[in-house]
């Protein structure tokens, strides 16, 4: 199999295993506190890693730091995006929560100007702004407009929303760590740090799962463990360029199983919405395709 189909191969299957981490998550998420939650899916998820990093002799050599506090960073922001994933899935259908947080990219972008300094043009820019417009459009479906749903809803979308905004700003601080520090290393030290962060939620009230709950919150924990290894490997094989667009097959099995497992249906505003935020976040990151195409040639070129 080709490299690079290889590196797509294994993006779908990253997808496949964020959905089902999410599924299990969205079955709890009514009786289990959103910070045990993430504490299970930090802690667990480690367990992959380590396993994966062992198989590539990668142990303990692989988790050597030159940056600590960059690490912090990434572990704080990181760990309030999930916190406020896993909250938001108490309050809203599958479909819905994950359309809004495909407005992550389109936030990137802003980050990326005004953290990083890098340049970005009119075509992102617009992308951005029509992208925006499709999360309004989801929203509207939970906070006015189109609104249907109590208020609980409204909250559920803040969360989301939130979770958006911080994976971008997580993203951020990934970038200037893969200067200098290895994958294993950022994906181990932000899982290891986000259960510790978990547990100050203990006194906000943690409850004892049954054992059905907590086989769901380590197998949860497990598929996404799983699903950040497959989703490594696949940007080892291929370019990100070109594995990235496939992170969206990942509405396709959240809308079957939203469907499957909780009957639910997406709204013609979610799809909709929906619909406008994926094809600006594919149009940004083809754009970014060529400027970095167009950069290296420039960088190749005789002088």
């Amino acid at each position: 199999m080709p490299s690079q189909t290889r590196g797509v191969v294994l993006k779908i299957l990253s997808t496949l295993a964020f959905a089902a981490m999410v599924t299990l998550i969205k079955l709890v998420s009514a009786a289990i506190p959103p910070g045990e939650v993430l504490f299970a899916r930090a802690a667990f998820g480690t367990l992959p890693v380590l396993v994966w990093l062992a198989v590539r002799g990668e142990l303990p050599s692989g988790l050597v730091t030159s940056k600590p506090l960059g690490h912090v960073r990434r572990a704080v922001v990181g760990t309030i995006s999930m916190f406020c994933w896993f909250a938001s899935l108490a309050y809203l259908p599958l479909p819905d929560t994950t359309a809004i947080n495909y407005s992550s990219p389109l936030f990137g972008v802003i980050f990326a100007a005004l953290i990083l300094r890098e340049t970005v043009r009119l075509y992102r820019w617009s992308a951005v702004a029509i992208g925006f417009l499709g999360v309004l459009i989801v929203l509207s479906e939970h906070v006015g407009g189109f609104a249907t749903a109590g208020p609980g809803q409204a909250i559920g979308a803040a969360f989301s929303l939130a979770s958006a905004i911080f994976a971008a700003l997580a993203m951020v601080t990934v970038r200037e760590l893969t200067r200098s520090e290895g994958t294993g290393a950022i994906v181990f030290y932000f899982s290891s740090a986000a259960a510790c962060f978990a547990l100050f939620t203990i006194p906000f009230g943690w409850v004892v799962p049954t054992p059905a709950e907590a086989a769901i919150l380590v197998t949860a924990g497990l598929f996404g463990g799983v699903g950040q290894v497959l989703m490594t490997e696949a940007y080892r094989h291929a370019e990100a360029s070109v594995v990235a667009p496939f992170d969206y097959a990942n509405m396709i099995w959240i809308v079957a199983i939203s469907y499957l497992v909780f009957g639910d249906v997406p709204s013609l505003a979610v799809a909709l919405g929906s619909a406008i935020v994926i094809g600006s976040g594919i149009f940004v990151m083809w754009r970014e395709r060529r400027l970095g195409r167009a950069s290296a040639a420039r960088e190749a070129a005789p002088r």
